[in-house]
């Protein structure tokens, strides 16, 4: 077989194998899901346009639009940071300085 074959059937295995192993992790290893955020009320609540809340967290307009009319939902690291800004905004802030 072609190495290309043999990379792709790798990547495949690897895959299969995360797959099942998903929800288990090593011990004394806590996972943390994080809270889904309606990121139009924390947008709101803060009292940002959608350009504004965007320039301000590193977000784009179109994503944070996208999130807004619930195309789609953030998730990974946006979704972390969303928790992070729903709870301490000005902690975001400080750090981005």
């Amino acid at each position: 077989m072609s190495s290309a074959f043999d990379s792709i059937k790798q990547g495949l295995n690897e895959a299969v194998a995360h797959a099942r192993s998903k929800g288990q992790c090593p011990a004394g290893v806590r996972v943390v899901q994080p809270q889904p955020v309606d990121v139009s009320q924390l947008r709101a609540r803060l009292q940002l346009s959608q350009e504004q809340f965007a320039a301000r967290f590193g977000f784009s307009v179109a994503t944070l639009r996208h999130w807004e009319r619930g195309d789609r939902s953030p998730s990974g690291a946006s979704l972390v940071l969303l928790n992070v800004i729903d709870r301490n905004p000005k902690a975001v802030l400080d750090a981005l300085r």
